[in-house]
């Protein structure tokens, strides 16, 4: 689709700048951030924290501004749930205020930033706040044992930001219709969906042939390791059935994975994107275990032509289809997904990787970078 012209010259005299959450690890959101850099590569990056080790040279080129809170003490900074009291005003604190163009990317606290009132705001957002909506009860125990009426309180107070926070940007993209939902039930705002591409495109060098049941010994996650990603659950199941396994990733949870797993499971950390391709080129299937927004992982995997095992909730139900590029699992306990292990192997020789492979089409990163220009030249074109 052609660009209009008057939108064309907008963004040609545009100041523009992108405000991310955090820094300080590199995940699916991360990936979509790198993306919108390609499409405005002059624009500064504005973020809570930002950890230049643990993002290993990732946004390097680029202009970085975290806030205040990079200046607490470390140890505060490695456990952010002690900065949370802090968060709300982090992003309100940024200066934008010579930037004609704003795009936040945001699955927390960066849609919550305050723009000029002829500033076009546009937040990319990844997933409504989790914690103060999805997974609230679970987090308050996790913040100490006696849940208190302040502990309540204070929660009920980020659920009021964050649905304030909600209303400041002019358009809400979602990367799901799963994400879309949420967005129009917590926040009450509709947004147009432009899905997560598949990155790397040009480094995907899956393999030809039909399927070798006998090249592919082991099932596969790539996750981050916290607690929402219920890794957990998948070295359980693994740990009965004896199957071999490879996890590959990082967060809070490593140490408790490794001291779970048995011999038959490998936790191997990070891995570069290079190293990944060997993992997914040969593994038997890959495990999605999360209810997760949309699921970058799942395309990856179906990008080598495998099959993904994944949970029949979230952002994966657009992706997953059933027998075709893949086996669906209805409940987050050891026995359902164990069944579900047990379908795939019973149909393993019927997938086709070559059908899986065209399914991956739909997520490339033109598909993603002209959803995402059209609609902000359309608001361009409204000023």
């Amino acid at each position: 689709m052609e660009k209009s012209q008057a939108g064309k010259n907008n963004l040609d005299n545009l100041k523009v700048a992108i405000v991310h959450d955090f820094l300080d690890t590199y995940g699916g959101a991360e990936r979509v951030l790198g993306l919108i850099c390609e499409i405005f590569p002059k624009a500064p990056i504005y973020t809570l924290l930002y950890d230049k080790e643990k993002m290993r040279g990732k946004f390097a080129d680029k202009e970085i501004y975290p806030s205040f809170l990079q200046n607490f003490p470390k140890f505060l900074i490695k456990r952010k749930r002690y900065l949370l009291p802090f968060m709300p005003t982090a992003p309100e604190t940024f200066d934008l205020r010579d930037f004609d163009l704003v795009i936040s990317s945001s699955g927390a606290w960066s849609k919550g930033i305050v723009t000029r009132l002829d500033t076009l705001h546009i937040s990319y957002m990844h997933s409504p706040m989790r914690f103060v909506w999805d997974y609230k009860e679970r987090y308050l125990s996790e913040l100490g044992k006696k849940i208190g009426i302040c502990k309540r309180m204070f929660l009920t107070y980020l659920r009021v930001w964050d649905f304030e926070a909600a209303q400041r940007p002019d358009i809400i993209i979602a990367n799901s219709i799963f994400t879309k939902d949420r967005i129009n039930k917590y926040y009450r705002r509709d947004c147009e969906v432009v899905y997560p591409p598949l990155m790397n495109e040009t480094n995907f060098k899956p393999q030809d042939g039909k399927n070798n049941i006998d090249d592919k010994n082991y099932f596969l996650v790539v996750s981050r390791l916290s607690a929402y990603k219920k890794v957990d659950l998948v070295v359980e199941v693994f740990n009965k059935m004896g199957l071999p396994l490879i996890v590959i990733g990082e967060g809070d949870q490593e140490d408790k994975l490794r001291a779970l797993a048995k011999k038959n499971i490998k936790i191997l950390g990070w891995k570069s994107d290079e190293e990944l391709q060997e993992y997914y080129q040969n593994t038997r299937a890959f495990i999605f275990p999360a209810v997760d927004d949309f699921g970058l992982t799942i395309i990856e995997a179906m990008s080598y032509g495998k099959p993904v095992i994944g949970l029949r909730d979230g952002g994966a139900r657009e992706i997953i289809k059933e027998g075709i590029t893949g086996e669906f699992f209805d409940a987050q306990t050891v026995e359902v997904l164990a069944d579900g292990v047990r379908r795939f192997m019973e149909k393993e020789v019927s997938y086709n990787s070559e059908i899986i492979r065209t399914e991956v089409d739909k997520f490339s990163k033109d598909k993603f970078k002209q959803g995402l220009m059209e609609i902000i030249e359309a608001q361009l074109d409204k000023k």
